[in-house]
């Protein structure tokens, strides 16, 4: 039976260290992610693709916003209906 803690290639799963999160976002900022599958080899992370595409996409991404919501964004989010499930 196959260990889940680790992936196919062998790696296993870990938390993601600053040094590594700079390594990611100096490759990405300076060459763009044009392939998802070759990039951790190109950045010298131990990594596979499947972690390198969702830590830039959900965490350290320039589009991401962090911190509280604007004023405009709370009143929003009060005037905006609750769905009907």
């Amino acid at each position: 039976m196959r260990n889940p803690r680790s992936d196919t290639n062998g790696l296993k799963k870990r938390t993601w260290p600053p040094e590594e999160d700079h390594k990611l976002i100096a490759y990405v900022t300076r060459y763009g992610c044009w392939n998802w599958r070759q990039l951790p080899r190109f950045a010298g992370l131990a990594r596979c693709g499947k972690s390198c595409r969702p830590r830039w996409l959900n965490y350290l991404g320039p589009d991401i916003k962090r911190g509280n919501y604007t004023k405009e964004e709370d009143e929003l989010i009060i005037k905006t209906p609750p769905p009907a499930w």
